[in-house]
């Protein structure tokens, strides 16, 4: 009876991408369509060893899946990388792509791409997307910073079996929102009754879809609890938990922060012993002062904690280079600045990671060692880039630490005293 009243067609939508406002998509620096395409970069831009990547990125469009299917088809490396920056966009063609990159087994995570030959304009006007939609390689520069897999993008990530979020990088979830395009003038009651039966089938093709991708029915549980209107972006632990991201350590890249006093910094977020918390931390690089370089490291730590701790840092290409002593606590986190020598400096640029050992005294007496690595990937070409700003730039007042508004933090230290 219905189907004689009227025609309905229900798709998905996501903030942002609405398929009738193509404008909002492109001021936020997004193509209304979603685009793939191979893009090479500078050594290592994509992790140790790697320089080439996929890139996907734009609004999943309403024919994006048989598109990315025939990209796909015509790419034989199954271990190069996937980076996506999307704000989401059509639900049912996401469940596609996301099965499509599980059958490939995908490594996916979660960046932004940026051509260098569309530096003198946009990265969606119609000359860039010109050069991204040619056959072959793009040569791109590569972020995690402020790059996002929002909405309906979420899905894809969860279809590939290797699965990164940096913690400068952001993924939202919220519940979907029905579109009933309707012909005719059925009654109130049998339109109330299609869209709930439409309602009730997308929930239970969204659970399904995320146990299939091995992901807890916890995030399907949030996602129903989320309007439409107010997307939530996941933290750290629900990354965690929910087994999206399981990584006990998961770090930004090195990152130049220009200004009046340039540098160079890295962030990361580690889990805690106990419990399902996550830490923040980050290593600072400044400007060279008589031949030697302030470092700075900043962790955030339990405002219960007794005592300060020692943190040690050495290069893995020469442990005998060394830096750290005594923190000093600065509200809720515990900073150490000092200044190391060319040779520390050399030993850094040539180390793959940096080995840190936090000693943090317990109440019992005991002390608490903490050991793990950071990733010095790309560290050497962001350190030329400091060495130039540093030429020009001008003495002035140091910035505020941490130099990237993280999500996952509540809260920023004061600045920490000069070295």
């Amino acid at each position: 009876m219905l189907a004689r009243i009227l025609l309905l067609v229900a798709s998905l939508s996501i903030p942002g991408a609405l398929h009738a406002e193509g404008t909002a998509v492109e001021k936020a620096g997004l193509e209304s369509r979603l685009t793939i395409y191979l893009a090479k970069g500078p050594p290592d831009a994509c992790g140790p060893g790697c320089d080439r990547w996929i890139a996907i990125e734009g609004e999943v469009d309403q024919d994006a899946a048989p598109r990315i299917r025939r990209f796909l088809a015509g790419v034989k490396d199954m271990q190069r990388p996937i980076y996506l920056h999307s704000p989401g966009g059509n639900v049912e063609q996401s469940y596609v792509i996301g099965r499509l990159l599980r059958s490939r087994k995908a490594i996916a995570r979660v960046g932004r791409t940026t051509a260098t030959a569309c530096a003198a304009g946009t990265q969606v006007d119609a000359a860039c997307l010109k050069i991204k939609n040619a056959v072959g390689e793009v040569e791109a520069e590569l972020t995690t910073r402020n790059a996002m897999c929002n909405s309906a993008c979420g899905y894809l990530f969860l279809g590939a079996t290797s699965r990164e979020v940096a913690p400068d990088a952001t993924m939202a979830v919220h519940n979907s929102r029905l579109v009933l395009v309707i012909h005719g003038h059925p009654p109130a009651k049998l339109l109330a009754e299609a869209r709930q039966r439409q309602i009730e089938t997308s929930n239970s093709q969204r659970a399904a879809f995320v146990v299939a991708m091995g992901i807890s029915r916890e995030l399907d549980g949030l996602i129903r609890t989320v309007k439409f209107e107010s997307p939530h972006t996941l933290t750290r632990p629900e990354l965690y938990r929910f087994g999206i991201d399981t990584r006990p350590l998961a770090e930004t890249m090195w990152t130049l922060e220009k200004g009046a006093r340039p540098f160079i910094s890295k962030f990361a977020m580690m889990k805690k012993e106990n419990g399902s918390a996550f830490r923040t931390m980050e290593w600072r690089l400044s400007c060279e002062s008589r031949n030697r370089v302030p470092l700075r490291f900043a962790g955030e730590v339990d405002e219960a904690t007794v005592g300060k701790s020692t943190i040690l840092m050495a290069a893995s290409a020469d442990t005998n280079a060394e830096a750290g002593g005594l923190a000093v606590r600065l509200g809720k986190y515990e900073v150490w600045s000092g200044a190391v020598g060319s040779d520390m400096i050399k030993a850094i640029l040539a180390s793959r990671h940096l080995q840190v050992r936090e000693n943090t005294p317990m109440p019992d007496g005991k002390a608490d060692i903490t050991r793990f690595d950071i990733d010095m990937t790309g560290l050497a070409s962001v350190w030329t880039q400091l060495v130039a700003s540093c030429s020009s730039a001008t003495t002035g007042a140091k910035g505020p630490w941490p130099a990237i508004p993280l999500s996952n933090v509540s809260a920023t230290p004061p600045a920490a005293p000069s070295p």
